[in-house]
């Protein structure tokens, strides 16, 4: 059964799928389900719909971010608090972008993605953005999703492609 909303089946991944051998299943995105696989059900407007709400949550973040600009300037605080908590933004942001930007590459390591909550919270524009621009080419993580999922495809291939013969059969010596 599928979830119509989404496109995801309701057993999990890698569950065998309705009969046995049915091989591997793809690994739902968030927003996207298993469209990604085909491109079909609405990915091509899940992927303009996603990339518009990214971006309007980071620009909705760079507003929030500038309210709280201006309170520290209200509370005058000084010059170098001030230019303290800018650099902070700029560099977590950047590098949330970056981790962000590379979990889409390859899997992070659990961790390490622990140890940087923090950093990836203070840096959330970043990621926003981040989320934005590989929406604008592809799902974002569809690269990855899809390399393991065909590699599954393959290994399931090869270990149903051994099994055309029943071994009990098997012909001994001449």
């Amino acid at each position: 059964m599928n979830d119509e909303t989404t496109g995801t089946q309701d057993t999990p991944a890698g569950s065998p799928g309705e009969g046995a051998g049915a091989g591997p299943r793809p690994e739902p995105l968030r927003f996207f389900g298993t469209t990604w696989v085909n491109h079909d059900d609405g990915y091509t407007a899940r992927r303009i719909a996603t990339a518009a709400g990214s971006l309007a949550a980071a620009v909705a973040a760079c507003l929030i971010l500038r309210f709280a600009y201006q309170g520290i300037q209200i509370a005058n605080i000084g010059s170098f608090v001030t230019l303290l908590v800018i650099v902070m933004f700029a560099i977590c942001s950047a590098l949330a972008f970056g981790h962000t930007w590379e979990a889409f590459k390859k899997r992070p390591d659990p961790d390490r993605q622990a140890s940087l909550r923090g950093l990836l919270a203070i840096g959330f524009v970043g990621s926003l953005l981040a989320y934005f621009a590989r929406s604008l080419t592809e799902a974002p993580g569809e690269h990855l999703h899809r390399q393991e999922y065909e590699t599954a495809l393959t290994q399931h291939e090869k270990r149903t492609s051994r099994r055309t013969r029943n071994p009990s059969k098997k012909r001994r010596g001449a």
